[in-house]
């Protein structure tokens, strides 16, 4: 199979031109736009005021054709294994490969270090694509990508760049490690202490709720270099697997996105050389700020990646086989005004999604958007995964489908990533400070 990124990269370089639609199933498609404002990653010293207003999901073509070609590879190649996956509890090995394979988790690494050198949206686009069909592939890839890849463009040096990047762009997930037992929402009340060593440093401690845990080769970890500092002590470090003293402890069994790997990880006088420290100490608390703020876009698509493949399901469902009382039950008034219902929160929520993510590409300050993005799209995912159950009756409460999973796996959007009592509050300073005289 070709490469998605490396078929795209010619049109990742150039003006987006206008390009007929591809056939396909009908879906809500942002349509593409010759003046979609999502060509470059950095738009900060871009004036942009000559330029027609466009609608904010319009796409250009490297982002049309990225929607396009993720979806076929999703519904051909891990559609077949989703709720095998699901079942085991584990991410088939193979689908890791394709991943990488395809391209798809080095969207914005720079074709130097073996990447795509794509633009944040079509990261946000392939995450969302991924998730109509299993957000447990979506979130391993989102993690990777707006996490993981991103700290270390951004915060790594030219070094760290070349030891790094073409890891991650080609053969090694990365796992983005914060949470601790004792501090989820208070991440900064985190437990895990590094010191100097004479050639690097020592990591003791713990993290828990770890994503891509298992799969992973590379783990961001953040621990307190200087606890009399507080919060300002918190540095980033890369650990790689197999390290002495690095140890992956429990797997959770969950509720949802089981396939993903969600572990208790265990560093017990971790040695590693001073090389491993990602950007400065004690600016682990900012970079993690600003990542999360990134990620949550990302979270925000998995959700509406999630409610979309839900809706459809259900939509196909009740227009095309399920009958009562001599009708479809699609037919009838009352279930169309949950249709549509549902159709119309689903939108306003991708509206959110790509209003963020083009926000954060042109430079602008996009934390509270990104906080509202994912505030409702996982509000939405959890609404329309569970009509779509009940649209479905039994056949949508049984395991032959992927209704009741999608109905589990939207639970998380609430959760990680910042919860949405969180996002609440985030979305509620912000607007305080706005409004306060």
């Amino acid at each position: 199979m070709a490469s998605i990124s490396r078929a795209l990269r010619p049109l990742s370089r150039t003006t987006p031109s206008v390009r007929l639609a591809s056939k396909r199933l009908p879906t809500y498609r942002p349509v593409q736009s010759a003046y979609a404002f999502s060509t470059t990653q950095r738009r900060r010293d871009v004036d942009l005021s000559h330029l027609t207003p466009t609608p904010i999901t319009l796409m250009s073509e490297t982002e049309t054709m990225m929607a396009d070609a993720v979806s076929k590879f999703a519904q051909e190649q891990i559609g077949p294994k989703v709720r095998e996956m699901d079942e085991a509890e584990a991410m088939d090995a193979s689908v890791v490969e394709q991943l990488f394979e395809q391209g798809i988790m080095g969207i914005e690494i720079p074709e130097e270090f073996g990447g795509a050198g794509m633009n944040f949206t079509s990261a946000i686009v392939a995450i969302e694509e991924l998730a109509r069909v299993d957000p447990s592939v979506s979130v391993m890839v989102d993690v990777h990508n707006t996490l993981v890849n991103t700290a270390i463009m951004k915060y790594g040096d030219a070094q760290a760049h070349r030891a790094w990047l073409p890891k991650l762009a080609t053969n090694t997930v990365g796992s983005f490690c914060l949470s601790e037992p004792a501090s989820g929402s208070d991440a900064f009340a985190l437990q895990t202490k590094a010191e100097k060593t004479a050639d690097g440093y020592k990591i003791n401690g713990s993290k828990m709720w770890i994503t891509n845990a298992q799969e992973a080769g590379l783990y961001l970890v953040f621990a307190n270099l200087d606890p009399s500092k507080g919060y300002k002590g918190i540095t980033a470090f890369i650990i790689e697997k197999g390290t002495p003293g690095f140890s992956i402890a429990k797997k959770e069994h969950k509720l949802g996105i089981r396939a993903s790997s969600t572990c208790v990880l265990n560093f017990d006088d971790v040695v590693i050389p001073k090389s491993n420290l990602l950007g400065e100490e004690g600016q682990g608390y900012k970079y993690a700020i600003q990542i999360l703020n990134e990620g949550r876009i990302g979270i925000a698509a998995q959700m509406t990646g999630l409610a979309l493949g839900a809706w459809e399901n259900a939509a196909r469902y009740v227009w095309n086989d399920r009958k009562q009382f001599g009708q479809l039950i699609g037919e009838f008034q009352g279930m169309q005004h949950q249709i549509a219902q549902a159709y119309t929160e689903i939108a306003a929520a991708r509206a959110l999604v790509y209003n963020a993510a083009r926000k954060k590409e042109a430079g602008q300050d996009f934390v509270q958007d990104a906080a509202m993005a994912k505030l409702y799209a996982s509000q939405v995912a959890g609404r329309v995964a569970s009509s779509a159950v009940e649209w479905m009756g039994g056949m949508g409460f049984v395991r032959e489908g992927i209704a009741e999973k999608m109905f589990r796996d939207s639970k998380i959007g609430a959760i990680y990533e910042g919860t949405s009592n969180i996002q609440l509050q985030t979305i509620a300073k912000l607007l305080q400070k706005q409004y306060t005289n």
